[in-house]
């Protein structure tokens, strides 16, 4: 199998600028750029999911390590490995099905995957939150549920306009790329 350079290089270059972004200072909770890095993945690795699920993974790991080596020299308060820590990995590793589904040329697709893909990812971790009693320990009841939701909003706004903003640069410089012919044929 032939790899292509210049994809291989670009990819290098997301995964370390996404993992640094990651862990900027005063970075508004939840935006991040992990969930539009498994859907931009997903996407352009649809005949290879093993790189598909290896590019966010390595993002969300490197970016986890930087955490903890700034919480081991008291530079953060946010730990980079905790207890539970693998179900965030596996939703993260779970919206690149998303990407499957999404094609760059046909915007609706990627638009429609930058939306499903953070809600999905809302809805079951904070599902999993209210059921471990995690958070603000919610009752374990329906209105316990929405209160733990509701609790959770601003994450969910922040996610939502992270993986509009970052999908489509991913995707857009993915398509100006081709298009300018800076990237070999696929």
């Amino acid at each position: 199998m032939k790899i292509n350079k210049n994809l291989l290089f670009a990819a290098v270059i997301m995964i370390l600028a996404t993992a640094l972004y990651r862990i900027f200072p005063r970075r508004p909770a939840g935006f991040a750029p992990q969930i539009a890095v498994a859907l931009f993945a997903g996407s352009l690795c649809v005949n290879n999911k093993k790189w598909a699920f290896l590019l966010p993974l390595l993002s969300m790991l490197i970016s986890d390590s930087l955490y903890e080596l700034l919480y081991i020299n008291g530079l953060t308060d946010i730990r980079g490995f905790y207890k539970g820590q693998w179900i965030n990995y596996l939703l993260i590793l779970s919206t690149t099905c998303f990407g499957f589904f999404a094609r760059a040329n046909k915007p609706l697709s990627v638009i429609g995957a930058a939306l499903s893909a953070p809600t999905f990812y809302f809805l079951v971790s904070n599902f999993m939150v209210w059921m471990g009693n995690g958070g603000l320990k919610r009752p374990k009841t329906f209105d316990g549920l929405i209160l733990c939701y509701n609790d959770a909003l601003p994450f969910y706004r922040n996610s939502l306009l992270a993986s509009l903003v970052f999908t489509a640069l991913f995707f857009g410089t993915y398509v100006w790329a081709k298009k300018s012919q800076l990237l070999e044929q696929a």
